[in-house]
This record gives structure tokens, sequence and C-alpha cells, in this order.
């Protein structure tokens, strides 16, 4: 796809195929910080490459979450540098990732096909347990761990303006709490119900002019995450109501009473929403 693009100064996105996966690199005066590593090794190796462009080493990495096309290039990161993530992230590839890499090694699944043998799952060398900073040399970058939502181990990075005059505006790269062009992916690990909580706890930070970048797709706007927020709300207030009413997860997928997306989209979260209600979701 297309290369760099530069959403404020020395912040910068680039999408890489097949699952259009947005990478955020940010450059201060000692590095780079590249938020998400991929899918793969090799993809991972491209997006290290790809890097080189920006004309700093990369010194720090950060996941955004732990779902495979944001952590399975993390075993190519090179010795000594660190990579952040939520503290329940190494938790989450353990019950979710790993079984998913076996059954797709094994020939079950629906992802792109590709030889999944070379893939170490490698987990975050530094945990997040709360709101943190990030020295870049002349920039500071927060990280910022968020309840549970689109899994229990997110963590949004938030990037101030650039320090003096045309600063630009502040920058949040917040994972799959947000996505663009589709809608919220409801994947292993998420929390329905809680989600449009955090989703909006979120943008209560977040000014009309900051940029958003979600973990798939262009960057957007409060504006756009406010939207989403809305879907996410009613998502979860009609998974409330079905399993009020006594029905099962293929009823309440099978009711015409207005899902904002096509029910094969929506088992998960009305799975995972039930398994709130009755305190089973871990």
């Amino acid at each position: 796809m297309a290369g760099w693009r530069e959403v404020a100064p020395d912040v910068f996105v680039r999408r890489y195929l097949p699952v259009d996966t947005t990478v955020t690199a940010v450059r201060g005066r000692d590095g780079l910080l590249l938020v998400d590593t991929g899918g793969s090794p090799a993809e991972a190796a491209r997006i290290l490459v790809d890097a080189q462009e920006l004309g700093a080493e990369v010194r720090w990495v950060v996941n955004t979450h732990a779902h495979y096309d944001h952590t399975f290039g993390n075993q190519q990161v090179g010795p000594g540098v660190p990579v952040h993530g939520h503290h329940l992230l190494p938790a989450h590839l353990d019950a979710h990732e790993r079984p998913r890499l076996a059954r797709w090694r094994a020939g079950v699944g629906d992802e792109p096909q590709r030889d999944w043998h070379d893939v170490v799952i490698t987990p975050p060398t530094e945990p997040v347990h709360e709101r943190s900073w990030l020295d870049l040399g002349g920039r500071a970058v927060g990280l910022v761990p968020l309840a549970p939502g689109h899994t229990d181990g997110d963590l949004v990075v938030r990037v101030p303006p650039a320090p003096g005059p045309g600063g630009g505006p502040t920058t949040w790269v917040v994972g799959d709490v947000l996505e663009e062009p589709g809608p919220p992916m409801y994947g292993s690990g998420c929390f329905p119900l809680r989600w449009p909580t955090t989703v909006a706890a979120l943008l209560d930070e977040v000014a009309p002019d900051d940029v958003v970048v979600p973990g798939h797709g262009r960057p957007v706007s409060r504006a756009f995450g406010l939207a989403q927020q809305a879907v996410l709300a009613a998502t979860a207030d009609l998974v409330r109501h079905h399993h009020a009413a006594g029905r099962t997860v293929e009823q309440a997928l099978a009711s015409p009473r207005g899902w904002a997306h096509p029910p094969g989209a929506l088992v998960l979260a009305v799975e995972r929403g039930y398994e709130e209600i009755e305190g089973r979701a871990t």
C-alpha cells in the first residue's frame, strides 16, 4: 500500500495488507517508537525495513493488544529493544493466540494462507500496569492501559503535540478499540458490554481536532469515534435485551430487531456478552 503518511509532526502511519493493519511510528531525537509489529515475522521484517525511510533507528516498540495481526511480528524486534504492552496481554496470548496459531498450523481456520510454522509468539518485555511515559528524546509519549473492551489488554499510545510553535495536534493510537473502514471486530477475548463504556471514557480525553489512529484503516477523528461508540452501545443494549428475554445466542442473532451489522459478524458479541452477564467472561 502507500508509504508513510505524516499525520502530525514526526508521527507517521502506514497501512499493510493483507488485513489493512495500520502501523504507527513516532520519531524522537533518540530514535523511533514503533506501534505494533504486524501479523507475521515476514510482515515485521517489511515494517522494520520501511521504518528506515524515517531516518532513525527503532528503539521502542508498543503492542496495542494481543491479537495476532498486531503481535506476531514481535520476534523480529532487535535485541535490547523493549516491547511495551498491557500487563494482561501475555495471558491473552496464552489463552487465545497460541491455540489460534496451533489451529492454523493444522490447516484449520480462515485467515490468510501461509506457512505459520515460523511464528514464535513473543510477549512484550515491559508490562504496563498504569499510565506512564516514554521519553524518545525531546518527545514524551504516553502509554494508557484501558479497561476491558476489544480485549482486556488494550493499550493506547498518546502522542502530545511536538514541542514549540506549530506542534500539531495530539495523536491517539488506539489499536482495535476503534476500527476503520469496517465495523468494530468482536474477536477473541472481547468484552462487548464494557467496550462502549471504555471507549466513552477514552473519548472524554480526546479533543475535536485530535488525530485518532485505529488499528486498521485510515486516521479518524473524535466525531468518528463517538459514532462508533454509539454503535457499540446499541449492540450491547440489544445483547442485554435478548438475554433478559431468555433467548439463546442463535435466537438473538435471528431476531430482526435492529442489529447494526450482519449477524455473522456478531456471533462473538452475543456469546461473550452473555458470558459477561452471567459472570463467565475471562
